[in-house]
């Protein structure tokens, strides 16, 4: 009867912006001919996958909701990208989108919380011990007001309030190597 008490352990996780993050953001990306991996990142997310995090990308994608291109055009290009993750060792375990455009006022854009809530119908996560990277003001702010412990900025806009930044994914990958405890506590 044991099991009667099971509380299923909460795990960490890193949530990936998409533009900007995994690929070159070029505006508006919807084709696979215009998709380019940013350098480092593949090995920058195996750093969180190997100690035990759950990956997830949460992306603004205005493009579909200003009618530049549609959700069936958004879902072959994540496919495209999962499988790639996939053929690099990394499982990405959810992939969450706001389709909408910014003056829609929905709960899902970020800085607002609709997709880490919908994370954790999922999936039991600690957000206290999870990670956000991304390089827009609003990744920033997602952490913030979903209570994600720890946030990375990417890039050279001004962003406040992350508790890293850095101008590159391989700048941040090779701190983070350097410094293991960071990720593995």
């Amino acid at each position: 009867m044991d099991n009667l008490n099971y509380q299923p352990s909460f795990q960490k996780a890193l949530f990936l912006d998409r533009d900007g993050i995994i690929n070159v953001d070029h505006g508006y990306v919807s084709k696979i001919k215009d998709f380019e991996f940013v350098e480092g990142i593949f090995d920058l997310v195996k750093l969180f996958s190997k100690t035990g995090y759950l990956i997830f990308i949460v992306t603004n994608q205005s493009g579909i909701g200003r009618g530049y291109y549609s959700e069936e055009d958004f879902s072959r290009l994540t496919q495209w990208m999962k499988k790639k993750f996939q053929e690099n060792g990394i499982q990405i375990e959810g992939i969450y989108y706001c389709p909408h455009a910014p003056d829609a006022n929905c709960n899902c854009r970020k800085p607002k919380t609709g997709m880490i809530e919908e994370a954790l119908k999922s999936y039991p996560l600690d957000l206290s011990a999870s990670w956000v990277i991304g390089d827009k003001q609003s990744d920033i702010d997602l952490a913030d007001a979903a209570h994600i412990g720890h946030s990375i900025a990417i890039g050279n806009r001004k962003i406040e309030n992350a508790e890293y930044n850095f101008s590159s994914i391989n700048e941040c990958k090779r701190f983070l190597e350097e410094n293991p405890a960071i990720i593995n506590a």
